[in-house]
Protein backbone atom coordinates (compact mmCIF):
# COMPACT_ATOMS: atom_id res chain seq x y z
CA UNK A 1 0.00 0.00 0.00
CA UNK A 2 2.86 2.36 -0.76
CA UNK A 3 4.51 1.74 2.25
CA UNK A 4 8.69 1.16 3.01
CA UNK A 5 9.79 -1.59 5.13
CA UNK A 6 12.98 -0.34 6.65
CA UNK A 7 15.47 -1.46 9.74
CA UNK A 8 14.41 1.01 13.29
CA UNK A 9 16.52 4.18 13.00
CA UNK A 10 19.75 4.76 15.15
CA UNK A 11 20.80 8.10 16.39
CA UNK A 12 23.99 8.13 17.40
CA UNK A 13 24.11 11.14 19.50
CA UNK A 14 21.53 11.44 21.93
CA UNK A 15 21.23 13.02 25.33
CA UNK A 16 18.37 11.85 26.74
CA UNK A 17 18.83 13.49 30.49
CA UNK A 18 19.64 17.15 29.00
CA UNK A 19 16.38 19.42 29.36
CA UNK A 20 16.81 22.77 27.71
CA UNK A 21 20.61 23.12 28.23
CA UNK A 22 22.85 21.30 30.34
CA UNK A 23 22.38 23.11 33.55
CA UNK A 24 18.65 23.15 34.12
CA UNK A 25 18.27 19.47 35.77
CA UNK A 26 21.48 20.12 37.25
CA UNK A 27 19.76 23.18 39.18
CA UNK A 28 15.96 23.37 39.37
CA UNK A 29 15.24 19.59 39.33
CA UNK A 30 16.09 16.35 41.25
CA UNK A 31 17.19 12.95 39.80
CA UNK A 32 14.24 11.48 40.40
CA UNK A 33 12.07 14.49 38.14
CA UNK A 34 15.15 13.85 35.52
CA UNK A 35 14.10 10.19 35.07
CA UNK A 36 10.36 11.02 34.29
CA UNK A 37 11.42 13.02 32.06
CA UNK A 38 13.89 10.54 30.62
CA UNK A 39 10.69 8.05 30.45
CA UNK A 40 8.97 10.26 28.13
CA UNK A 41 11.88 10.85 25.83
CA UNK A 42 12.11 6.87 25.30
CA UNK A 43 8.54 6.61 24.54
CA UNK A 44 9.33 9.88 22.29
CA UNK A 45 12.18 8.01 20.60
CA UNK A 46 10.34 5.00 19.83
CA UNK A 47 7.35 6.64 18.12
CA UNK A 48 9.95 8.40 15.68
CA UNK A 49 10.68 5.08 14.91
CA UNK A 50 14.48 4.67 16.48
CA UNK A 51 14.57 1.67 17.73
CA UNK A 52 18.45 2.25 19.26
CA UNK A 53 20.58 5.49 20.53
CA UNK A 54 24.18 5.88 21.29
CA UNK A 55 23.87 8.51 24.23
CA UNK A 56 26.57 11.03 24.23
CA UNK A 57 26.76 12.01 27.74
CA UNK A 58 25.04 12.38 31.10
CA UNK A 59 23.59 10.14 33.52
CA UNK A 60 21.53 7.64 31.69
CA UNK A 61 23.57 4.31 32.99
CA UNK A 62 20.69 3.25 35.14
CA UNK A 63 17.88 3.91 32.27
CA UNK A 64 20.15 2.41 30.44
CA UNK A 65 20.43 -0.91 32.37
CA UNK A 66 15.90 -0.91 32.65
CA UNK A 67 15.45 -0.68 29.36
CA UNK A 68 17.94 -3.59 28.53
CA UNK A 69 16.35 -5.30 30.97
CA UNK A 70 12.55 -4.98 29.48
CA UNK A 71 11.51 -3.25 33.01
CA UNK A 72 11.24 0.60 31.38
CA UNK A 73 9.93 0.69 27.50
CA UNK A 74 12.67 2.55 25.15
CA UNK A 75 15.05 2.06 22.18
CA UNK A 76 18.14 -0.10 22.90
CA UNK A 77 20.84 2.37 24.77
CA UNK A 78 23.83 2.91 24.50
CA UNK A 79 25.11 4.90 27.11
CA UNK A 80 28.76 6.54 27.26
CA UNK A 81 27.88 8.05 30.92
CA UNK A 82 29.38 10.90 32.11
CA UNK A 83 31.51 13.05 30.29
CA UNK A 84 35.06 13.16 30.72
CA UNK A 85 36.37 16.97 31.04
CA UNK A 86 39.50 18.91 32.28
CA UNK A 87 39.12 21.89 34.61
CA UNK A 88 37.68 24.81 32.22
CA UNK A 89 36.29 22.04 29.31
CA UNK A 90 33.17 21.71 27.97
CA UNK A 91 31.54 19.88 30.34
CA UNK A 92 32.64 22.18 33.47
CA UNK A 93 29.81 24.14 33.49
CA UNK A 94 30.21 24.77 37.42
CA UNK A 95 30.26 28.43 38.62
CA UNK A 96 33.17 31.07 38.16
CA UNK A 97 33.76 31.32 41.67
CA UNK A 98 34.51 27.33 41.69
CA UNK A 99 38.35 26.61 42.95
CA UNK A 100 39.78 23.25 42.31
CA UNK A 101 38.81 20.36 44.53
CA UNK A 102 35.05 21.70 44.72
CA UNK A 103 32.88 19.11 44.89
CA UNK A 104 30.60 19.82 41.63
CA UNK A 105 26.95 18.71 41.62
CA UNK A 106 27.98 17.05 38.14
CA UNK A 107 30.45 14.76 39.48
CA UNK A 108 27.69 14.25 42.24
CA UNK A 109 24.91 13.39 40.10
CA UNK A 110 27.30 11.37 37.70
CA UNK A 111 26.50 13.98 34.81
CA UNK A 112 30.27 14.53 34.12
CA UNK A 113 33.65 13.91 35.31
CA UNK A 114 35.94 17.00 35.96
CA UNK A 115 39.04 15.12 36.08
CA UNK A 116 42.45 16.31 35.37
CA UNK A 117 45.93 14.01 35.11
CA UNK A 118 46.05 10.35 34.23
CA UNK A 119 45.24 8.69 37.53
CA UNK A 120 42.13 10.73 37.05
CA UNK A 121 40.68 10.62 34.23
CA UNK A 122 41.71 6.31 34.81
CA UNK A 123 39.76 6.51 37.68
CA UNK A 124 36.55 8.54 35.76
CA UNK A 125 36.86 5.78 32.65
CA UNK A 126 36.74 3.10 34.78
CA UNK A 127 33.88 3.97 37.43
CA UNK A 128 31.92 4.28 33.87
CA UNK A 129 32.75 1.43 32.36
CA UNK A 130 31.85 -0.52 35.90
CA UNK A 131 28.50 1.70 35.45
CA UNK A 132 27.78 0.13 32.41
CA UNK A 133 29.03 2.41 29.95
CA UNK A 134 29.38 0.54 26.57
CA UNK A 135 31.90 3.45 24.89
CA UNK A 136 33.94 6.61 26.30
CA UNK A 137 33.03 10.20 25.75
CA UNK A 138 35.49 12.50 25.99
CA UNK A 139 35.61 16.54 25.81
CA UNK A 140 38.48 16.98 23.62
CA UNK A 141 37.98 20.56 22.33
CA UNK A 142 36.32 24.38 23.24
CA UNK A 143 32.35 24.32 22.54
CA UNK A 144 29.66 26.71 21.52
CA UNK A 145 26.77 26.19 24.67
CA UNK A 146 29.49 26.50 27.48
CA UNK A 147 31.30 29.13 29.24
CA UNK A 148 34.77 28.34 30.09
CA UNK A 149 36.11 27.02 26.57
CA UNK A 150 36.54 28.71 23.86
CA UNK A 151 36.21 27.25 20.87
CA UNK A 152 39.65 26.94 19.73
CA UNK A 153 41.22 25.31 22.92
CA UNK A 154 42.37 21.78 22.81
CA UNK A 155 41.62 20.14 25.49
CA UNK A 156 43.38 16.95 27.23
CA UNK A 157 47.01 16.13 26.88
CA UNK A 158 48.26 13.50 24.70
CA UNK A 159 48.85 11.16 27.81
CA UNK A 160 45.60 12.10 29.01
CA UNK A 161 43.36 10.85 25.85
CA UNK A 162 45.67 7.68 25.23
CA UNK A 163 45.11 6.87 29.16
CA UNK A 164 41.25 7.30 28.67
CA UNK A 165 41.70 4.96 25.21
CA UNK A 166 44.03 2.52 26.72
CA UNK A 167 40.98 2.13 29.48
CA UNK A 168 38.51 1.62 27.01
CA UNK A 169 40.92 -0.78 24.93
CA UNK A 170 41.03 -2.52 28.11
CA UNK A 171 37.21 -3.28 28.29
CA UNK A 172 37.19 -4.22 24.71
CA UNK A 173 35.20 -0.53 23.85
CA UNK A 174 36.23 2.42 21.56
CA UNK A 175 36.63 6.58 22.86
CA UNK A 176 34.74 9.42 20.97
CA UNK A 177 35.33 12.67 21.54
CA UNK A 178 34.15 16.14 21.19
CA UNK A 179 35.88 18.26 18.98
CA UNK A 180 36.07 21.12 16.31
CA UNK A 181 38.89 21.67 14.75
CA UNK A 182 42.69 20.12 13.60
CA UNK A 183 44.51 20.38 16.64
CA UNK A 184 42.02 18.88 18.76
CA UNK A 185 40.85 16.25 16.47
CA UNK A 186 44.76 15.03 15.42
CA UNK A 187 45.64 14.46 18.82
CA UNK A 188 42.54 12.62 19.46
CA UNK A 189 43.29 10.43 16.45
CA UNK A 190 47.03 9.97 17.65
CA UNK A 191 45.64 8.78 21.20
CA UNK A 192 43.55 6.36 19.57
CA UNK A 193 40.19 7.63 18.94
CA UNK A 194 37.95 5.70 16.90
CA UNK A 195 35.03 8.03 16.51
CA UNK A 196 34.93 12.14 16.23
CA UNK A 197 31.37 13.93 16.48
CA UNK A 198 31.34 17.37 15.37
CA UNK A 199 34.55 18.29 13.78
CA UNK A 200 33.00 20.75 12.04
CA UNK A 201 36.06 23.15 11.49
CA UNK A 202 39.06 20.51 10.27
CA UNK A 203 40.71 20.93 7.02
CA UNK A 204 40.83 18.27 4.20
CA UNK A 205 43.77 16.77 5.17
CA UNK A 206 42.40 15.75 8.88
CA UNK A 207 39.43 14.06 6.39
CA UNK A 208 41.67 12.21 4.29
CA UNK A 209 43.53 11.04 7.52
CA UNK A 210 39.97 9.93 9.12
CA UNK A 211 39.43 8.00 5.56
CA UNK A 212 43.04 6.29 5.95
CA UNK A 213 43.29 5.31 9.74
CA UNK A 214 38.83 3.98 9.68
CA UNK A 215 38.05 6.86 11.80
CA UNK A 216 34.33 7.18 11.68
CA UNK A 217 32.52 10.71 11.75
CA UNK A 218 29.28 11.44 13.45
CA UNK A 219 27.55 14.17 11.81
CA UNK A 220 24.81 16.94 13.59
CA UNK A 221 23.52 18.45 10.56
CA UNK A 222 20.77 20.45 11.57
CA UNK A 223 22.18 21.54 14.77
CA UNK A 224 24.93 23.33 12.52
CA UNK A 225 23.69 24.24 9.51
CA UNK A 226 20.33 24.99 10.71
CA UNK A 227 20.15 26.31 14.60
CA UNK A 228 23.53 28.14 14.09
CA UNK A 229 22.78 29.15 10.46
CA UNK A 230 20.83 31.62 12.47
CA UNK A 231 22.51 32.21 16.25
CA UNK A 232 20.49 35.09 17.05
CA UNK A 233 17.14 33.09 17.61
CA UNK A 234 18.41 30.72 19.94
CA UNK A 235 17.57 32.91 22.70
CA UNK A 236 19.49 31.14 25.88
CA UNK A 237 23.01 31.73 24.39
CA UNK A 238 25.00 35.07 25.24
CA UNK A 239 27.01 37.26 23.15
CA UNK A 240 29.98 34.93 22.83
CA UNK A 241 28.12 31.71 22.03
CA UNK A 242 26.23 33.14 19.71
CA UNK A 243 29.46 34.34 17.79
CA UNK A 244 31.08 31.17 18.24
CA UNK A 245 27.88 29.36 17.15
CA UNK A 246 28.39 31.35 13.88
CA UNK A 247 31.35 30.29 13.46
CA UNK A 248 31.21 26.58 13.32
CA UNK A 249 28.29 27.05 10.57
CA UNK A 250 30.47 28.75 8.32
CA UNK A 251 32.74 25.75 8.34
CA UNK A 252 30.13 22.81 8.53
CA UNK A 253 28.87 23.02 5.05
CA UNK A 254 32.18 21.87 3.69
CA UNK A 255 33.48 19.57 6.29
CA UNK A 256 30.42 17.07 5.25
CA UNK A 257 31.14 17.90 1.70
CA UNK A 258 34.93 16.62 2.21
CA UNK A 259 33.71 13.95 4.49
CA UNK A 260 31.33 12.50 1.72
CA UNK A 261 33.69 13.05 -1.22
CA UNK A 262 35.77 11.04 0.78
CA UNK A 263 33.58 8.48 1.76
CA UNK A 264 34.08 8.42 5.47
CA UNK A 265 32.40 5.96 7.58
CA UNK A 266 29.62 8.49 8.81
CA UNK A 267 27.27 8.03 11.03
CA UNK A 268 23.48 10.64 12.13
CA UNK A 269 22.99 12.11 15.49
CA UNK A 270 21.06 14.74 16.48
CA UNK A 271 22.65 15.99 19.86
CA UNK A 272 19.11 18.03 20.19
CA UNK A 273 17.48 18.12 23.70
CA UNK A 274 14.31 20.29 25.04
CA UNK A 275 12.09 21.11 22.18
CA UNK A 276 13.96 19.84 19.08
CA UNK A 277 13.86 16.04 20.56
CA UNK A 278 11.04 15.41 18.44
CA UNK A 279 13.34 15.79 15.51
CA UNK A 280 15.59 13.13 15.60
CA UNK A 281 14.72 12.24 11.54
CA UNK A 282 15.22 15.89 10.48
CA UNK A 283 19.04 15.60 11.27
CA UNK A 284 19.11 12.97 8.71
CA UNK A 285 16.87 14.85 6.09
CA UNK A 286 19.08 17.74 6.39
CA UNK A 287 22.28 15.73 5.85
CA UNK A 288 20.77 14.71 2.77
CA UNK A 289 18.97 18.04 1.11
CA UNK A 290 21.87 20.26 2.21
CA UNK A 291 25.09 17.86 1.79
CA UNK A 292 24.80 14.69 0.30
CA UNK A 293 22.04 14.12 -2.26
CA UNK A 294 22.45 11.00 -1.88
CA UNK A 295 19.29 8.86 0.09
CA UNK A 296 20.76 6.02 0.28
CA UNK A 297 23.77 6.75 1.78
CA UNK A 298 22.18 9.11 4.28
CA UNK A 299 19.80 6.37 5.02
CA UNK A 300 22.39 3.80 5.80
CA UNK A 301 24.22 6.40 8.55
CA UNK A 302 21.38 6.22 10.89
CA UNK A 303 21.31 2.08 9.91
CA UNK A 304 23.86 -0.16 9.06
CA UNK A 305 26.54 2.63 9.64
CA UNK A 306 25.92 3.26 12.74
CA UNK A 307 25.19 -0.48 13.70
CA UNK A 308 28.53 -1.06 12.78
CA UNK A 309 30.26 1.59 15.18
CA UNK A 310 27.67 -0.04 18.13
CA UNK A 311 29.91 -3.20 17.51
CA UNK A 312 33.02 -1.42 18.53
CA UNK A 313 31.90 -1.66 21.58
CA UNK A 314 33.11 -5.46 21.95
CA UNK A 315 32.70 -6.83 24.53
CA UNK A 316 30.83 -4.07 26.63
CA UNK A 317 27.82 -4.65 24.03
CA UNK A 318 24.54 -5.61 25.69
CA UNK A 319 23.07 -7.05 22.33
CA UNK A 320 25.19 -9.87 21.31
CA UNK A 321 22.94 -12.00 19.64
CA UNK A 322 21.67 -10.63 16.91
CA UNK A 323 22.57 -7.58 14.19
CA UNK A 324 21.31 -4.16 14.35
CA UNK A 325 20.65 -1.71 11.41
CA UNK A 326 19.69 -4.03 8.88
CA UNK A 327 16.43 -6.78 7.85
CA UNK A 328 18.48 -10.31 8.06
CA UNK A 329 18.06 -13.47 9.07
CA UNK A 330 19.26 -13.93 12.75
CA UNK A 331 19.04 -9.92 13.24
CA UNK A 332 17.19 -8.69 15.82
CA UNK A 333 13.59 -7.95 14.55
CA UNK A 334 13.68 -3.79 14.92
CA UNK A 335 11.41 -2.70 12.21
CA UNK A 336 9.72 0.17 10.69
CA UNK A 337 6.85 0.58 7.89
CA UNK A 338 6.99 4.40 6.84
CA UNK A 339 4.30 5.48 3.85
CA UNK A 340 6.35 6.30 1.22
CA UNK A 341 9.64 5.60 -0.23
CA UNK A 342 12.66 7.22 1.23
CA UNK A 343 14.84 6.84 -1.90
CA UNK A 344 12.51 9.29 -3.63
CA UNK A 345 11.66 11.37 -0.74
CA UNK A 346 13.91 11.10 2.37
CA UNK A 347 11.26 13.26 4.55
CA UNK A 348 8.55 10.42 4.66
CA UNK A 349 10.53 8.93 7.67
CA UNK A 350 9.50 12.09 9.90
CA UNK A 351 7.32 10.71 12.76
CA UNK A 352 3.92 11.30 10.94
CA UNK A 353 4.49 9.27 8.11
CA UNK A 354 6.01 6.28 10.35
CA UNK A 355 3.14 3.36 10.84
CA UNK A 356 4.34 0.86 12.34
CA UNK A 357 7.12 0.64 14.74
CA UNK A 358 8.78 -2.73 15.99
CA UNK A 359 11.51 -3.51 18.78
CA UNK A 360 12.80 -6.94 19.18
CA UNK A 361 9.58 -8.44 17.91
CA UNK A 362 7.02 -6.60 20.05
CA UNK A 363 4.99 -3.40 18.39
CA UNK A 364 5.21 -0.43 20.22
CA UNK A 365 2.94 1.87 17.44
CA UNK A 366 0.87 0.37 14.87
CA UNK A 367 -1.13 3.17 12.94
CA UNK A 368 -1.77 0.15 9.85
CA UNK A 369 -5.71 0.22 8.79
CA UNK A 370 -8.10 -2.01 10.72
CA UNK A 371 -5.65 -3.04 12.99
CA UNK A 372 -6.14 -2.89 16.53
CA UNK A 373 -3.24 -2.75 18.54
CA UNK A 374 -2.37 0.24 21.04
CA UNK A 375 -0.58 3.20 19.46
CA UNK A 376 2.22 2.42 22.60
CA UNK A 377 2.90 -0.85 23.70
CA UNK A 378 4.37 -0.30 27.17
CA UNK A 379 6.75 -3.17 28.86
CA UNK A 380 5.41 -5.80 30.46
CA UNK A 381 8.31 -6.83 32.61
CA UNK A 382 7.71 -10.16 34.69
CA UNK A 383 7.06 -10.66 38.20
CA UNK A 384 10.59 -11.74 39.14
CA UNK A 385 11.86 -8.30 37.55
CA UNK A 386 9.94 -6.28 40.18
CA UNK A 387 10.54 -8.40 43.19
CA UNK A 388 13.21 -10.70 42.70
CA UNK A 389 13.04 -14.29 43.87
CA UNK A 390 10.61 -13.60 47.08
Amino acid sequence: EGRTLMPGLIDMHSHMCIRNGMLEFRDNYDQMANGAYVALVLQDYLDQGFTTARDAGCNILGIAKAVNNDIIPGPRLYPSGAFLSQTGGHADTGSFNDVPGDVDDLEAHMFGFIADGVPEVIRAARHNLRAGATQIKVMAGGGVASEFDPLHTTQYSPEELEAIVGVAEDYGTYVLVHAYHDRSVNRAIDAGVRVIDHNFLVSEETIIRMKEEGVALSVQAVMSLEAFGDPESITFFNADQKAKAAQVNTGAQQMMEWAVKHDLLMVTGGDMFGPDVVRQADNIIWFNDKVANDPLLSLKTATSNAAEVLTWTGGMNPYKDGTLGTIVEGGYADIILVDGNPLEDISVIKRDNVDFVMKDGDVYKNWLPGENAPAFKPAKPSREAYFGNL
